[in-house]
């Protein structure tokens, strides 16, 4: 429920952080849900929380619109006058290793986030975002999404998805029988 580890739990404990609402006769702690909640309210409600602005591209061939979405986001965060960190990634929609990705929800996880600033809703995961948005909101990280187009249909969202998977793995075989031919070559 709190996103943290037993080790983070037992250090907590025993700094009186937060400690257990009992202990079972072996010494397991036991928290109760009320007092986790309360808890996480208070966390969520800090005012120490960030706003992130995340960018990603798909290529090293995209740099150009990496920059444009980095001055975008932060023209967006300036005119709202919002403290903000940017994270910026390189990799695919469908890529959930991305190191600056990992670094967002490993942020989110740990309660240091009050909001997420996107370009569009896409650029965070092709698919699976709406996960993403959902442990958001149980952690209370607000989402803004600057160019949301809700103008899209259902047949031309689907077309957008389809292309998406057919580059990306069109990509994969390619550089897979390109490593192949190098090492041929060898």
């Amino acid at each position: 429920m709190m996103g943290v580890s037993i080790s983070t739990l037992r250090r907590w404990d025993n700094s009186n952080q937060f400690t257990p609402s009992s202990r079972t006769a072996g010494g397991h702690r036991r928290y109760s849900v009320t007092k986790v909640k309360e808890y996480l309210g208070e966390f969520i409600n800090s005012t120490k929380r960030k706003v992130i602005a995340y960018a990603r591209v798909s290529s090293h061939d995209q740099k150009q619109d990496l920059e444009r979405q980095k001055k975008r986001l932060s023209l967006y965060c300036n005119n709202h006058k919002l403290n903000y960190e940017l994270i910026d990634d390189l990799g695919s929609g469908m890529n959930y290793k991305k190191k600056g990705l990992k670094k967002l929800l490993k942020l989110v996880l740990s309660g240091q986030v009050s909001k997420i600033i996107l370009t569009h809703k896409d650029r965070l995961l092709r698919f699976g975002s709406e996960l993403i948005f959902q442990i958001c909101n149980f952690f209370g990280v607000e989402i803004n999404i600057i160019d949301e187009n809700k103008s899209l249909t259902d047949e031309q969202v689907l077309a957008f998805d389809v292309l998406e998977i057919i580059t990306v793995f069109s990509a994969r075989l390619y550089g897979k029988r390109s490593h192949q031919n190098r090492n041929k070559l060898k």
